[in-house]
């Protein structure tokens, strides 16, 4: 499918916010991007967080917003990259500017984590070289990877969400959603899409997609989503501390789809009321661990199985 298809079919591409103020984002966040647009000086900027928070569109809605000229580099595209680096950014920051005289050029390099060391010391240098009228925002899933050389020449936003802000997001996004559907013609049960937003948030693009496959025949289906994402790992956490190692394997087929992180950070934030003190510090080893791994590994159901059976024969449960 061709990005113009995609911008017609795909609701992730179709309804995409083109303004900052359309953007669903905490509080803080939104405030910081307001004051960038009105004093109209863009900085370099890291962007971090887990997938689907909105870091690339909140990077173009940026540069439309403030009307400047960018272009959009994948960093995942690792064999034409440096090519890529070296010819089209040095060629984008010498031309002259169409949005008008003044204004500095945005290249944005998504999924910068993707890039090896020695392609990020290329970057780096080419950062210095058209510093004068071009500025860089990188995204990222795990910022340990930027090396820090990057890091150092970049103001570095957080976009992963707290407990505080969630309700209020999932509000949010509950609005957004409803008004596609009257877009669409879609009709839907109030805690069918609820339970779909709960089950994925803050994995907002996971969300819109997840309704949209729902949505085919102009009805949300209802399917398996009656129950929350906290429900489900609740019985996870019950099939660990009763040692059914069976059960649990099926249960991470059923689920692996999620992001991983959200399993991780949902079994994080339970551990208070469900171990016992002493094997909490060792149990956060074993999610670090593997939460690390994840992003290298080629198989995430293995190792989100791996992780779980470690906490299973290792962890005292309350």
């Amino acid at each position: 499918m061709n990005s113009k298809l995609d911008s017609e079919y795909l609701w992730v591409e179709k309804y995409r916010p083109q303004r900052i103020e359309d953007t669903i984002l905490p509080k803080h966040l939104s405030e910081t991007f307001e004051n960038i647009i009105k004093t109209g000086n863009i900085p370099n900027m890291l962007f971090t967080g887990t997938a689907g928070l909105g870091k690339t569109t909140v990077a173009k809605a940026l540069c439309k917003t403030l009307d400047l000229d960018y272009i959009v580099i994948n960093g995942s595209d690792e064999g034409r990259f440096i090519d890529t680096v070296r010819n089209r950014v040095k060629q984008f920051a010498t031309t002259i500017s169409l949005a008008g005289s003044g204004k500095p050029k945005v290249i944005i390099i998504d999924e910068a984590d993707n890039t090896t060391p020695e392609v990020q010391l290329i970057l780096r240098a080419v950062m210095e070289d058209v510093s004068s009228n071009c500025r860089f925002i990188f995204t990222c899933n795990f910022k340990n990877r930027i090396t820090e050389p990057l890091h150092s020449r970049c103001s570095v936003y957080e976009f992963n969400t707290n407990k505080k802000d969630m309700t209020k997001l999932c509000a949010n996004f509950f609005k957004r959603v409803n008004n596609i559907f009257e877009q669409e013609e879609i009709k839907f049960e109030k805690q069918d899409l609820i339970n779909i937003i709960l089950k994925h948030a803050p994995d907002w693009r996971r969300v819109l997609n997840e309704v949209q496959r729902r949505s085919v025949g102009g009805v949300l289906g209802g399917g398996n989503i009656s129950n929350s994402a906290s429900g489900e790992t609740d019985l996870l956490l019950q099939y660990l501390k009763n040692k059914e190692f069976t059960k649990m394997r099926k249960w991470v087929a059923n689920n692996i789809d999620a992001d991983t992180s959200s399993i991780i950070r949902t079994i994080y934030d339970k551990m208070n009321t469900t171990l016992k003190p002493h094997s909490i510090p060792h149990v956060i080893l074993i999610l670090a661990e593997y939460q690390y791994k994840a992003a290298f590994v080629a198989d995430i159901e293995i190792n989100m199985v791996a992780c779980l059976s470690q906490i299973m024969s290792e962890a005292e449960w309350l």
